[in-house]
């Protein structure tokens, strides 16, 4: 067994490539962050594109779900971006936020930190704070009303248009 040091004792080759399938690679070029592994690429136009792919690892973090692609909470996280190109104050917090959680975290910032649980106590020290609670707020909206991740949690979508619960579900409970 190759032990490799990374903080944490006893991590094992096999047992680090095993943790890299979560949480794939994210490529800055430019101005887009970029999942080579995943084919997808979001652009950006007004927050630099590591205060994005430390949202989408944020965003990851606050609400985790491995089943989610990165994709999904690139989208959500996007809405952070178009809104810092018309208000010069939600650029400046978002961007104060991210240099405050990078200074918070350590050498190499948030993104470097290679477990999860040192990235969620990172959140918890700043949880109160307005950035925060932006990103949190947006996520709610921003990730699950995607109607592509609705079939990963088993969300069929609204009711209404196909009958109503009453005609269509209401008495099924499989899950008592």
């Amino acid at each position: 067994m190759v032990t490799i040091y990374d903080g944490k004792p006893g991590l094992s080759r096999r047992e680090l490539l095993k943790r890299g399938g979560i949480g794939a690679l994210l490529v800055i070029s430019g101005s887009a962050v970029i999942s080579p592994e995943h084919a997808w690429g979001l652009e950006t136009s007004a927050l630099k594109p590591e205060t994005m792919a430390t949202l989408i690892q944020m965003a990851r973090d606050i609400y985790p779900h491995d089943q989610v692609p990165d994709k999904y909470y690139a989208i959500a996280v996007k809405g952070h971006d178009e809104q810092a190109g018309k208000d010069a104050a939600h650029k400046a917090m978002i961007e104060d936020g991210i240099a405050d959680l990078d200074k918070k975290s350590g050498e190499g910032g948030y993104r470097a930190l290679g477990w999860e649980d040192q990235r969620v106590a990172v959140l918890k020290q700043i949880e109160t704070t307005p950035f925060f609670q932006a990103i949190r707020g947006g996520l709610v909206v921003g990730l699950y009303n995607q109607k592509e991740v609705w079939p990963i949690f088993g969300y069929e979508g609204e009711s209404y248009s196909k009958g109503g619960y009453i005609a269509r579900g209401f008495n099924d409970i499989e899950w008592l």
